[in-house]
């Protein structure tokens, strides 16, 4: 609810600081007192547009702040929550214009964007006048309000996530069915790959090897030939080997004049006898070399297959076989996502059934209650001063199709007159008749979840005598579900609030005219409700009748 309203410089007021309380709320005052700034504050206040015009004269700026209590409103906390604007049980709103015409808008000190602010002042306030924030005007609230009505707000909700999860896996199907003619090239191309790799009968150990082998296979002829003159020049008679096994022996004679000389001693036997190994080494290799220019030829071929693989997938000859390997896997994917889509389609279809049964189930209840609903607010708005006068919930089917909320479209069609057609409820031309029409609905959906604070700007237009006190206790009889604030002219209207302030007008040669706004107490209260039944000259008789109203209304 609304508890403080604090303007400063905006129009005719110069300084306000207000406090409203539960429950209905009066507000009255002479006729161009400026009833209507509350309003306006408000409405500033929320998010409604604004232009230096309303800032006071001689001033820089206008300042205009709410504070609610919202501690158990929990579509408020939300979406603070959401949109990070933390709060401790409050909520303000504050909005600043300059005479430069820029505006700057808070909610609880944090800087927002006016479209924030608007939001979050349709989940505050609610008013029904000739303004802006007639939510009631709007399909979608009308809608919120039938199903609040019609109890069916759970039902909508798991509706909704039935729409959500259709919507989700329909968006990856077609993401998967955008993508599927490049798919199918790619996994051609793929298993034509896969195909050449296979037919190439890659071994890990050959693809090691088969270079080295083709290097010595093609110089064999002049390996045969080096290696053969190297163990010539080794074990030829006076070759290398038998000089070092002389020189060997020579050495391990001159040990016996002198020992220190064991070391070099075992140095040259050590290296005549690793001689020896390397011409054993060297004699079997050469036994195994052959000239085979069959191999050759098979060896320059099968390498000149694995080079031009390795080219193709840009690869070195010794890492075919993984690219084979991730070959696989690309296509094994692939084939997991085709199965996906399969399994994608099914569940859509089971969404889209849930769906159809949830939206058959909830536009029954709707069509039952919006009968219901059509003939309550007809009577009430009777109740108000307007015979002749038919409300009526219109129902139409969407076209075919997954729906957010259902699967129809509902509008509120309303006739003022006998004879008129209903129309849409936003055709009405008439502000106060328009603001019965909603006082009706709203007094109907009183059990419904709406925004806290409804305000009420002049209902009573054309209307007296009886039919006022109908909708004085109308608005009272709302006001124990929500905050009510009526601004009024009627005497009948005002004895029902809880509150009453009254809205004055001054003018000053200093600073001009300046409206202030009042709490009454029970006397003060009694005068201005006095004032509205009697004009100018109040007697003692419209102070007796305005003491009666107001204890009557009490």
């Amino acid at each position: 609810m609304l508890s403080q309203l604090s303007v400063k410089n905006l129009a005719v007021v110069d300084q306000l600081e207000l406090t409203l309380e539960p429950g209905m709320s009066s507000v009255t005052g002479e006729t161009g007192s400026g009833k209507s700034i509350l309003v306006q504050a408000l409405s500033f206040a929320l998010g409604s547009r604004g232009d230096s015009s309303i800032v006071r004269n001689g001033k820089e700026k206008a300042e205009v702040s709410a504070v609610f209590e919202v501690e158990k409103n929990n579509k408020v906390q939300s979406y603070l929550q959401k949109n990070e604007l933390e709060d401790e049980g409050e909520c303000v709103l504050r909005r600043v214009i300059g005479k430069d015409g820029r505006s700057r808008a808070f909610i609880n000190g944090s800087s927002v964007a006016l479209s924030t602010m608007r939001k979050l002042g349709s989940l505050l306030i609610d008013m029904h006048g000739q303004n802006e924030h007639q939510l009631l005007l709007r399909q979608d609230q009308q809608l919120e309000l039938l199903d609040g009505y019609a109890k069916l707000d759970k039902q909508v909700y798991d509706l909704n996530i039935a729409v959500s999860k259709y919507k989700n896996v329909r968006e990856k199907i077609e993401t998967l069915n955008k993508n599927q003619d490049t798919i199918l090239l790619q996994q051609e191309i793929l298993s034509h790959h896969l195909i050449e790799l296979n037919d190439a009968a890659l071994e890990q150990k050959e693809l090691d090897t088969i270079e080295t082998d083709y290097k010595v296979s093609a110089n064999a002829k002049s390996l045969i030939e080096k290696i053969a003159e190297i163990l010539g020049q080794i074990d030829s008679e006076g070759g290398t080997n038998d000089q070092l096994v002389n020189l060997s022996n020579k050495l391990t004679k001159e040990l016996e004049i002198d020992p220190s000389l064991s070391d070099t001693a075992e140095l040259l036997l050590s290296s005549q006898l690793q001689l020896q190994e390397c011409s054993y080494n060297l004699s079997n290799y050469l036994s195994s070399l052959s000239i085979d220019e069959q191999r050759i030829s098979y060896l320059e071929d099968r390498l000149g297959e694995l080079h031009n693989l390795s080219r193709k997938h840009n690869c070195g000859i010794t890492e075919l076989l993984k690219i084979k390997d991730s070959i696989k896997d690309k296509l094994s994917e692939i084939e997991t996502k085709g199965g996906s889509i399969k399994g994608l389609v099914e569940e859509k279809a089971k969404y889209e059934s849930d769906y159809r049964l949830k939206a058959e189930q909830i536009k029954q209840i709707r069509t039952d209650k919006a009968s219901k609903f059509s003939k309550l607010v007809t009577k009430t708005m009777h109740e108000l001063g307007m015979p002749g006068s038919e409300f009526m919930v219109n129902i139409s089917d969407k076209k075919e199709g997954i729906y957010l909320n259902g699967s129809e479209s509902i509008e509120f069609l309303v006739k003022i007159n006998t004879g008129q057609k209903l129309m849409p409820l936003n055709k009405v031309a008439s502000g106060g008749e328009l603001s019965r029409v909603s006082l009706a609905i709203s007094v109907v959906t009183a059990d419904s979840e709406y925004a806290p604070t409804l305000i009420f700007d002049e209902v009573d237009v054309g209307i007296s005598g009886a039919i006022a006190e109908v909708v004085g206790s109308k608005l009272k009889e709302l006001s124990h579900h929500y905050q009510v604030i009526s601004i009024t002219h009627l005497a009948q209207v005002a004895s029902f609030g809880r509150q009453h302030l009254r809205v004055v007008k001054v003018q000053k040669e200093d600073c001009g005219a300046k409206t202030t706004v009042e709490e009454l107490t029970n006397d003060d209260r009694v005068q201005e409700v006095a004032r509205i039944l009697g004009g100018v000259t109040i007697t003692e008789k419209a102070r007796n009748a305005a003491a009666e109203m107001i204890n009557k209304s009490a």
